[in-house]
């Protein structure tokens, strides 16, 4: 029984992808067999690029389909089946709905999208912090570090927490203090805090956690003073991007900042650049020697093809809230395609700077007969090619 129901869905499947061997094109064939759903309308975008590919008969998600236009019809240039799925929509994932608190978390890197908040933190050596957080600044909180953030504008406000450890919110990792304090005993809360006898604990009070994010006022701002002092200076676990002035890219299609431990020296394991390409402008090809890159888009849209060596290759489309990770020495670019809106989007390495190698300074400082050699081009043709560094390009069309 279980033989014959695989061979008849194993007949189902090749039915159903069976097309006319006439010499029309796929996108005007018909289907005249019989199906076990209605022939649908034809959909605005199928798997059909030229005389290549077929009508999906079966269900399609259009939307989906729609956003990652390369997925359905990958250029010529792509090939081999060693590249997996690098994309997640932060659409798809799980939404974590809770009233919140103070945590302590790894190794933590945030990014405020949208709105201020207030940030305190506390180090183990007794020194403390209070900074505003405005959209683009940037904070580092090393392993271990007691901190709280509050937000601080009326319509809300929203920020990107980045891990240099993917277990950030394993047990033991991630504690919020409420917790902490309802599951100890309130003799023991009375003799750590000094606290006198009282015929109603001081914390009877303090509800169970219900998560990281809670109801509250805004607090006037005044932080108590610490004996051992306030964290400034090169020991600041703030950076204020927002304040800083952006690199203009050399290739004149955009502009970055890079943020690292050259110019926010407490960051050890998490370097980034935040980057803005111009319309048309696109993020030259290169590659990263020193890790993985991990992407996430803020604003407009956005294609790339990642390069594994081995004749593997693969294109994904990017819009708001995509994610994606790029393998170390994977050789890629990020192209802005959007007619009107520029694109903006985070490079973030696990790494302390942020190290890249153009394929095009590759070539112009490498031996011109050699290249022109080996990509069968003029030597005049590798001559010509830029010596510096173009970082983002600008359409030249």
């Amino acid at each position: 029984m279980r033989a014959s129901f695989l061979q008849a869905l194993a007949l189902w499947v090749s039915v159903a992808l069976v097309v006319s061997g006439d010499e029309t094109s796929a996108g005007d064939r018909k289907r005249t067999t019989k199906h076990l759903r209605p022939v649908r309308e034809k959909r605005d975008l199928e798997p059909i690029v030229g005389t290549k590919g077929a009508e999906i008969l079966g269900g399609s998600n259009q939307q989906i389909a729609k956003q990652n236009p390369d997925a359905l019809q990958p250029p010529p240039t792509d090939a081999g089946t060693g590249v997996p799925n690098l994309k997640w929509s932060f659409s798809l994932s799980n939404m974590l709905l809770s009233n919140g608190g103070f945590v302590r978390e790894q190794n933590e890197w945030g990014i405020v999208t949208n709105g201020s908040v207030l940030v305190s933190v506390v180090t183990s050596s007794g020194k403390n912090q209070l900074f505003k957080a405005d959209t683009g600044d940037i904070w580092y909180f090393p392993k271990g570090q007691g901190h709280a953030i509050q937000g601080l504008s009326d319509g809300g406000a929203e920020y990107l927490l980045v891990f240099d450890q993917g277990d950030f919110n394993a047990v033991g990792t991630t504690f919020n203090i409420d917790d902490w304090i309802t599951h100890t005993p309130p003799e023991v809360l009375m003799k750590n805090f000094g606290l006198p006898n009282s015929s109603t604990p001081p914390f009877s009070t303090t509800p169970t956690s219900a998560g990281s994010i809670i109801p509250g006022t805004v607090g006037n701002g005044t932080l108590p003073k610490a004996m051992s002092g306030e964290l400034t200076g090169s020991s600041s676990y703030y950076f204020a991007s927002s304040t800083k002035n952006f690199t203009k890219a050399p290739g004149g299609g955009g502009q970055y900042l890079t943020v690292d431990s050259t110019n926010f020296p407490i960051v050890k394991s998490l370097a980034a650049n935040i980057v803005e390409i111009d319309v048309g402008g696109m993020r030259e090809l290169h590659w990263h020697p020193s890790g993985a890159e991990w992407l996430y888009f803020i604003e407009g849209q956005a294609r790339g093809t990642v390069w594994l060596g081995s004749g593997q290759a693969r294109t994904f489309d990017f819009t708001i809230g995509d994610t994606a990770v790029f393998p170390d020495n994977s050789g890629h670019y990020i192209e802005n395609t959007s007619p009107t809106q520029k694109l903006c989007y985070l490079e973030i390495f696990k790494s302390d700077v942020v190290e890249d190698i153009s394929l095009a300074q590759w070539m112009a400082l490498t031996q011109p007969d050699i290249v022109a050699q080996l990509l069968n081009i003029s030597v005049d043709a590798v001559k010509a090619l830029k010596k510096e560094k173009q970082v983002i390009v600008k359409n030249t069309n």
